[in-house]
């Protein structure tokens, strides 16, 4: 049975246009029309449509934490969060911890990948070869050296799209690439990589930044780090959290003008709060705290976030300038593309699945489909 609905205005992944028609099949776009004069018959939709929002860093969120319950169940409850801010398609993220824990969570989304469950896309597994100098809240208890039953287990092919952050010191570079022609995306972060260690990665096939300028090191006349290698390589991807904690807004502006919206991913880091009232939540050996808009253990080292993709979007565009249609690519066909998925994820054509997101007047989310069926109707920031 198809489905029609009139769009007053839609972002087809390229360009807004006005009164268009979608028609949806078994979860894909069949059709996509301009209406001229005669309208068709529909449901009308009164907002602008966009593609589903793609995030690849999610810890958590509805009050449950990925590296704390890492199942099946827990996994429906992120996604339901998230859902409700428009990111119909994730990575959940396991945070630095023990190998029995990296093997539940990989257990629980080959699961969820087997069901077909709405929202996961994958896993990254943020750690643990990282480094001790910029490991920001993982516990450093944890963070170790690679060894073959890391290897193997992030090269199981049950999973669907998988990246690991690592620090490029601490990993050797034939491991990269060997990761890397088994179809793991390596993303570089917590790293107090100099730049020559930093190329000779993305050399070996590393193709994204975790996170950009938070938890590596920086950008210096003398030496260009981790932050300025990110910044000059025209290839790779950049995650970028844009609640205005974690990077200053004219960095933002400057990564965005550097790289362009085909290599920003929005990201959100999201912690167990985002969807719930929650304030305090328990982390390994330590407390993190919610104030406002800010997560931190008592140090006040900065804990992930409470941001969501449809926040993330607005934070751009309201207060960054940048222009609507780039900030919902950043959030869309460039995380798509990132994760070879850009052929039937990321924009609204025919063909592609029908994940798709309204947001009204003030770009917050007042529906969200995931392959043709609707999740969501209501307003929430």
């Amino acid at each position: 049975m198809i489905t029609t609905y009139i769009a007053r205005a839609l972002f087809d992944g390229k360009e807004i246009r006005n009164h268009v028609a979608v028609s949806v099949e078994h979860g894909r776009i069949v059709s996509l029309s301009d209406v001229m004069n005669d309208m068709p018959s529909g449901i009308h939709l009164n907002g602008l449509l966009v593609p589903g929002f793609i995030d690849v860093q999610v810890n958590g969120g509805g009050g449950v934490l990925f590296n704390a319950a890492p199942n099946v169940d827990t996994l429906k409850i992120i996604a339901a969060a998230h859902i409700k801010f428009g990111t119909t398609a994730m990575l959940p993220t396991l945070i630095t911890d023990k190998f029995s824990v990296m093997q539940q969570a990989a257990d629980s989304i080959a699961d969820a990948v087997a069901q077909q469950m709405d929202g996961v896309t994958g896993i990254h597994f943020e750690g643990p070869h990282l480094s001790n100098a910029k490991k920001g809240v993982h516990f450093e208890h944890f963070i170790r050296s690679v060894n073959d039953k890391e290897l193997a287990l992030f090269c199981r092919k049950d999973m669907g799209k998988v990246i690991v952050t690592l620090a490029p010191e601490n990993v050797p570079v034939d491991v990269i690439a060997d990761l890397v022609s088994q179809g793991v995306r390596i993303c570089l972060g917590h790293s107090n990589a100099n730049s020559k260690t930093v190329m000779r990665a993305l050399e070996a096939g590393a193709s994204g930044f975790t996170h950009l300028f938070n938890a590596m090191s920086p950008l210096e006349g003398r030496e260009p780090g981790m932050v300025g290698c990110a910044l000059l390589d025209k290839d790779s991807y950049c995650g970028l959290i844009v609640d205005h904690q974690h990077v200053h807004p004219k960095s933002c502006q400057l990564a965005i003008r550097t790289k362009g919206a085909d290599r920003i991913m929005l990201v959100t880091d999201a912690m167990s709060h985002v969807g719930s009232t929650q304030k305090s939540l328990p982390y390994f050996d330590t407390v993190i705290t919610r104030n406002g808009d800010k997560l931190t253990v008592p140090d006040g080292t900065l804990a992930g976030s409470v941001l969501n993709m449809a926040r993330a979007v607005r934070n751009c565009h309201i207060d960054l300038a940048v222009s609507l249609e780039a900030s919902l690519q950043m959030a869309s066909s460039t995380p798509a593309n990132y994760l070879g998925i850009g052929d039937i994820y990321g924009q609204l054509k025919p063909g592609y699945r029908a994940d798709m997101v309204l947001l009204d007047e003030k770009y917050n989310v007042a529906s969200s489909w995931i392959a043709g069926q609707q999740h969501v109707y209501s307003q929430v920031t």
